[in-house]
């Protein structure tokens, strides 16, 4: 017997860091909010129970943070662990109603000193859509984007734009209007 009225949350997103700290500063701007755990890499806890048995309890603990995001409703989880850069993971992202909910989104990042690209009007995974992109320190690619309409494929389904590109990117608020990034995986060089 199945049960079709299951009462689902939110999703579940946990991802692979190398530098709790950076993805949590990285994170807390995207998101505008504050962790709602969040424990340092290599701390060390104890056990009491552990150590009124008599059995070593001193053990280190690995970075981990938790937001709890209301909207969209998210529970996202860091786990600082060794891992190579970009992973298996393709893109994450968080659809809108509109273009301004893009650009509002976009201006928040910038405020926060997040990197970001536009594409608008791109015709990527099989939509037209308007959408805006910021990478974390670890290389996972964020987008918050709007359909604008569904389309036929022409080409590959997220090979869209010039931001799938692995080099390093700058985190430092230096560019300028005039002078402002086109890729999110700009050389710090060529935007400062």
């Amino acid at each position: 017997m199945t049960n079709t009225n299951i009462n689902t949350l939110k999703p579940h997103v946990s991802i692979n860091v190398t530098n709790i700290a950076e993805s949590v500063e990285f994170y807390k701007s995207l998101f505008g909010i504050e962790p709602m755990k969040y424990i340092e890499g290599k701390s060390e806890v104890h056990s009491i129970v552990n150590e009124t048995a008599g059995v070593p309890s001193e053990k280190t603990r690995v970075g981990y943070a938790k937001f709890d995001v209301e909207n969209p409703p998210l529970n996202f989880v860091l786990n600082e662990v060794p891992h190579k850069a970009g992973g298996s993971l393709s893109h994450l992202g968080i659809q809108v109603a509109t273009t301004d909910d893009v650009l509002k989104t976009r201006e928040r990042w910038i405020e926060s000193g997040l990197v970001t690209v536009d594409e608008m009007k791109v015709d990527c995974c099989y939509a037209l859509q308007d959408k805006t992109w910021a990478r974390d320190p670890d290389g996972n690619e964020w987008e918050v984007f709007v359909v604008l309409e569904n389309t036929e494929p022409d080409g590959e389904a997220c090979a869209c734009g010039t931001k799938v590109d692995s080099a390093e990117i700058s985190t430092s608020v230096c560019c300028t209007a005039s002078s402002a990034a086109d890729n999110i995986a700009q050389e710090k060089a060529a935007c400062c």
